[in-house]
């Protein structure tokens, strides 16, 4: 029993990672197709990168940054 419940999760991880491997195909075409449309594909994963984060921390984020630039003369 425990050797047939191994083999189930082992082969549900191994669905798991072709459907990631499919899923990261397809943003990699989603990428290509917004940089052939002129669209810079680091900022578009920057973008994507902030809109996982909470306001205030995105604001924190800048904020350190604008005092580094400062820092840096730049």
């Amino acid at each position: 029993m425990a050797v047939d419940r191994l083999r189930s999760v082992i082969e549900r991880v191994e669905r798991l990672e072709e459907e990631r491997s499919a899923l990261a195909g397809d943003i990699k075409d989603i990428f290509s197709e917004a940089k052939s449309a002129g669209f810079d594909v680091a900022t578009i994963k920057s973008i994507i990168k902030m809109r996982k984060k909470e306001p205030n921390e995105i604001e924190e984020q800048e904020t350190m940054l604008d005092i580094y630039r400062h820092a840096l003369g730049m």
